[in-house]
């Protein structure tokens, strides 16, 4: 039912172009898949993703399951008749989510917390309290309501199984890459005996994970962590690479380290993880990040960044200035734009070469500028629309130049 297909090489890298046949449709890579974090990409209707090309969507596991809940969508016929998007869907594991969301000290998540009253009918509000690790799984609580939770590699995939995406994803111990401050001693990189065990752990969750997995039509992609040590890298790439599952995950980049530290990284693991399967890297979505590890042997990624940034005014737009940045293998950079900003407000409008409905209808940037600053849904949308056909145009251009043995 899984079947990847590599369909070119590059001449000059690790890049290839492919085929991943799913159930609900054939993945064309490389490919840039949109995060829908609770079920749907922000302000974005199917039709207007397929209008800008929009090939695989991303649900978060910890986000649906705590709302509306894994079994109430699975009595709505599945995520894919639930959202009403008919091409393939991944979803994580939540796995990164319980860590990243449980640590306990983030203002901004304790401020979401819903108040409520105690014995004394006094109002307080609930505290965010650490997730605490044990070798059966992880417990959490929510940054909705501060409820305790306990999700074990055998939940996360029956949650996955409910939710019913076409991919979906291991459940792994995700270390930091920075060690937080604490009892007195200073911040710093974590230490190699902490990601060794995060690593061990992901491999002793990943195989409990395979054994619960009941449903044939759900491909579960293995996450290859190690954090930045080469041979911690190798040993798990080399561990997942035996399981023999249909495609493969690289995990633990983006989460603080520089950019040439993700692609070290990265180009570590394409050397080992198998070449007849598809290599995701998770997280990962500026442009200049996206062409560099198309070119180390990355098939998939994702992020929120497109969406993130158009809601606050902020656009990605072809560019060759001398303020640009350059695109691997390609003859054009990009510029990011905050249109709020006065210098950058007129009548043009985003990109008079972008095919996208907000360009090809020549909404200007004085008038989407205006929207956001209004607050108003019709600026976040045109927005959102520019940046990810700005996102899926420059992939389909990597991959039209490696069919070309120009990349």
């Amino acid at each position: 039912m899984f079947e990847f297909k590599i369909k070119s090489k590059s001449a000059n890298s690790k890049a290839r172009t492919g085929s991943f046949k799913t159930p609900h449709g054939v993945i064309h890579t490389p490919v840039f898949m949109p995060v829908g974090t609770v079920g749907a990409v922000k302000t974005m209707t199917p039709d207007n993703l397929n209008e800008v090309g929009t090939q695989i969507i991303l649900g978060n596991t910890y986000h649906l399951y705590l709302r509306p809940g894994d079994k109430e969508i699975k009595k709505a016929g599945g995520l894919h008749q639930f959202n009403n998007w008919k091409k393939p869907i991944l979803t994580d594991s939540g796995g990164y989510q319980v860590f990243s969301l449980g640590e306990g000290k983030n203002k901004s998540q304790i401020s979401n917390l819903k108040s409520q009253k105690n014995h004394n009918n006094q109002i307080f509000k609930p505290e965010m309290k650490s997730a605490k690790i044990s070798e059966e799984g992880v417990t959490f609580y929510s940054h909705l309501d501060g409820s305790r939770h306990f999700i074990s590699p055998e939940k996360s995939i029956e949650i996955q199984e409910n939710l019913g995406a076409d991919i979906i994803m291991a459940f792994d111990h995700v270390a930091p890459s920075f060690a937080k401050a604490t009892d007195g001693k200073p911040a710093g990189t974590i230490s190699y005996e902490a990601v060794d065990d995060a690593m061990k752990r992901t491999h002793r969750w990943l195989k409990r994970c395979i054994k619960a997995k009941k449903r044939d039509d759900q491909a579960l992609f293995p996450i290859c962590q190690g954090g930045q040590f080469k041979d911690l890298r190798e040993i798990s790439a080399n561990f997942i690479k035996e399981l023999d599952q249909p495609g493969n995950a690289i995990g633990g980049v983006s989460v603080g380290e520089s950019k040439e530290k993700i692609y070290q990284v990265t180009d570590w693991c394409t050397d080992i993880l198998p070449e007849n399967k598809p290599r995701y890297l998770m997280g990962i979505g500026y442009p200049e990040d996206i062409a560099r590890v198309i070119a180390l042997g990355v098939d998939m990624f994702d992020c929120v960044l497109p969406t993130r940034l158009a809601r606050h005014g902020v656009v990605w737009v072809k560019s060759n200035s001398k303020n640009s940045i350059k695109l691997h293998g390609l003859d054009y950079g990009y510029e990011q734009i905050d249109i709020k900003k006065r210098k950058n407000i007129n009548l043009k409008p985003l990109d008079g070469n972008c095919d996208c409905y907000t360009c090809k209808n020549k909404f200007s940037k004085f008038y989407l500028a205006h929207l956001i600053k209004e607050n108003e849904p019709l600026g976040i949308h045109l927005t959102t629309i520019h940046n990810l056909r700005f996102t899926h145009k420059l992939v389909e251009d990597i991959r039209e130049k490696i069919e070309l043995k120009k990349y």
